[in-house]
């Protein structure tokens, strides 16, 4: 008969590592792009990136992918009831981790545009002509608070003052992208939820197969 909860943990076991090992790729690619040339496609994109917290990101996928390994001969020796609940409490420490960086992302989105007002005062102006250019606006509140920078998109005072200040379309497009991030750590929380579920059940039921196997063997031991 097959046994449905150890296969239960394997599946959620799996899955755990896909997890860390796309939050490890993603999360240096992601600081490989970063230290790309900044054009109008990447560089709002490249901006944010740059205040997530990708140097922990890395150091949690590391982890869950360690914790992951310590799960093979958890498995693969069945008595070994002490070595899955240390995994158990291992892949705890990863979620709490991931729940962390979750929330540091999520956190910046609630004051954006403060955010970004100083990530914008702290670009050159070649970035800045970047960012105006790519939403097509002019200064950060409006073409005087800070500046505009002169460009194609904002060639004089007159038509920097007719269009909208940045903050508007950069805080729009930052909310969106950082709330797919912190949303995706946050089903990856998700999931480490389900796998210590699954953990605690394995624990439970090896707990109760010890017991019958010291039944049978004590039954055994007095000759019935």
């Amino acid at each position: 008969m097959k046994d449905t909860v150890l296969l239960a943990y394997i599946a959620f076991d799996l899955v755990f590592a896909i997890m860390g090992t796309v939050m490890l790729i993603m999360a240096l690619n992601m600081q490989s792009q970063i230290s790309m040339s900044p054009n109008i496609e990447n560089v709002a994109r490249n901006l944010l990136l740059n205040s997530c917290p990708l140097k922990a990101a890395v150091a949690n996928g590391i982890l869950i992918l360690a914790t992951f390994l310590m799960t093979v001969p958890a498995i693969a020796m069945p008595r070994a009831r002490g070595l899955l609940k240390l995994t158990g409490y291992f892949v705890f420490v990863c979620a709490v981790f991931t729940m962390v960086i979750g929330l540091t992302i999520w956190f910046k989105t609630l004051k954006t545009r403060n955010n970004l007002l100083s990530i914008w005062t702290a670009q050159d102006v070649s970035t800045q002509s970047l960012l105006q250019t790519k939403f097509k606006c002019c200064g950060y509140i409006n073409s005087t608070s800070p500046a505009f920078v002169v460009d194609n998109i904002c060639p004089d005072p007159t038509i920097a003052a007719a269009r909208l200040g940045c903050v508007f379309p950069f805080s729009a497009y930052a909310n969106k992208f950082l709330d797919v991030i912190f949303t995706a750590f946050f089903g990856i929380v998700g999931v480490d939820a389900l796998f210590i579920l699954s953990t605690a059940i394995l624990l439970k039921d090896r707990k109760e197969q010890a017991r019958y196997r010291q039944i049978f063997e004590k039954k055994a031991g007095n000759g019935f």
